[in-house]
């Protein structure tokens, strides 16, 4: 993002979303700034941190501190203390055959964030990306909490297919995803058939490749669940009332949740896809 202050914000939010994961309350934060001084004026480290501030705001998160380094490329992100009873930790190992797998945030920010670099991207996609990196995941979480989640991950960097594997193989179980019910942001198909992919789908798509059923992986129709993911939605198991329940509320309360696949026994193979 060239924006300072909508930079700041995303960055938070996706340090955030890792103690959401767990089913924990976020408490405090730290800066981590490596910022190149002499090429960059100071007005945009002062907008990155406002942007940064704003969030910690909204998440009732106390900043108490930081460190700043001069380096050559820009660098922001916060290390976030959380608190939660132990017994009380939602795990992204503890999914059970038969729970249902909800996922509150579409996918396609790597692939939109590649287009903006490439300046291909059209504003509706990006404002639509920005509207969902900078969203909080804590209605979501509050929500997992009270519908007893078996277990939950937020999905990032290793993409939708890399959280479900971590998730399935730390489980002892396998997964199956509905191909056609995961949810994209606007205008990823149209990006993707521009060769706004990033590299890091790649490399996602090569590692996790051989834990697939159901589908080839090179089907370009499977490249966003494979695609990095910055401040991405959590990634929530839940037996079958619970997340009927999880649905229903979270459409009066205006949290975006879709029924994406389901926890199986274990499986000659980790994910298949349908």
């Amino acid at each position: 993002m060239d924006d300072p202050f909508t930079f700041g914000r995303i960055a938070a939010a996706n340090a955030i979303s890792d103690v959401y994961a767990m089913g924990a309350r976020p408490v405090t934060a730290m800066n981590l700034v490596f910022f190149p001084a002499c090429s960059l004026p100071m007005d945009i480290l002062r907008e990155i941190l406002a942007g940064g501030q704003s969030v910690l705001n909204e998440a009732g998160v106390c900043l108490v501190g930081g460190h700043t380094v001069e380096d050559d490329e820009l660098k922001y992100g916060l290390s976030v203390t959380g608190l939660i009873a132990p017994d009380a930790i939602i795990r992204n190992s503890t999914a059970r055959p038969g729970d249902l797998l909800i996922l509150t945030k579409p996918l396609g920010s790597g692939i939109i964030a590649t287009a903006i670099k490439g300046e291909m991207a059209p504003a509706k996609a990006v404002d639509e990306a920005v509207t969902w990196l900078t969203t909080l995941n804590l209605a979501a979480a509050g929500l997992m909490r009270e519908c007893n989640a078996s277990a939950a991950t937020d999905v990032t960097g290793f993409g939708l297919i890399g959280h479900c594997s971590e998730m399935a193989i730390g489980s002892g179980v396998s997964i199956r995803l509905r191909l056609t019910a995961i949810p994209l942001m606007s205008g990823v198909t149209e990006l993707m058939a521009d060769g706004m992919v990033p590299a890091g789908c790649y490399r996602n798509r090569d590692h996790y490749a051989p834990l697939m059923s159901g589908r080839d992986a090179a089907d370009e129709a499977l490249v966003p669940l494979f695609d990095p993911q910055t401040s991405g939605g959590l990634l929530i198991a839940l037996a079958p009332e619970d997340a009927r329940n999880f649905l229903a509320e979270a459409g009066k309360r205006g949290i975006f949740a879709a029924q994406i696949g389901v926890v199986l026994p274990r499986q000659a193979c980790t994910i298949e896809i349908t």
